[in-house]
């Protein structure tokens, strides 16, 4: 059976608005899984970030007992790491907010031998908060221990 033109034609548009209707009615949670996705990439880049931050801080203060409890250069390597961070990148100190690291030489590492320990605490920037999900601003904080080598 064949339909006429005319006929064919209004099923057409009408299938086109329900279209429409249906963009108009699932396009907020389209935006919404959309701000969700970037705020956690954004907080999962941030952890990884202050993960290697740490770690970089903690093998150089690895070096030799006299570099173990080396704030200053500390702070040099965890800034580098932290870098792309928009927060940090202006930052020139590692003892107030958005960055703080501490260096020391008093660490005993799991095998019992003496090691250094650098602990990188981070607060992130504010994004789009989600009631009930995600707050506006996280710290985070990573603990790197490395035997010392000297």
């Amino acid at each position: 059976m064949s339909l006429s033109p005319q006929t064919d034609s209004r099923a057409r548009k009408r299938r086109r608005g329900s279209s429409a209707l249906e963009m108009a009615l699932l396009l907020p949670w389209y935006a919404f899984l959309f701000v969700g996705a970037f705020d956690w990439g954004f907080y999962s880049h941030a952890l990884i970030s202050t993960q290697a931050a740490a770690r970089s801080a903690a093998l150089y203060t690895s070096t030799s007992s006299a570099t173990a409890a080396d704030q200053t250069t500390a702070c040099i390597y965890a800034r580098s790491e932290l870098r792309v961070s928009s927060n940090v990148s202006t930052t020139t100190t590692c003892t107030s907010a958005p960055l703080i690291v501490s260096a020391t030489s008093e660490a005993t590492g799991a095998d019992g031998y003496p090691a250094s320990q650098v602990t990188v605490t981070y607060q992130t920037l504010s994004l789009i908060p989600i009631p009930g999900l995600l707050n506006k601003q996280f710290w985070i904080s990573y603990t790197a221990q490395f035997r010392l080598r000297s």
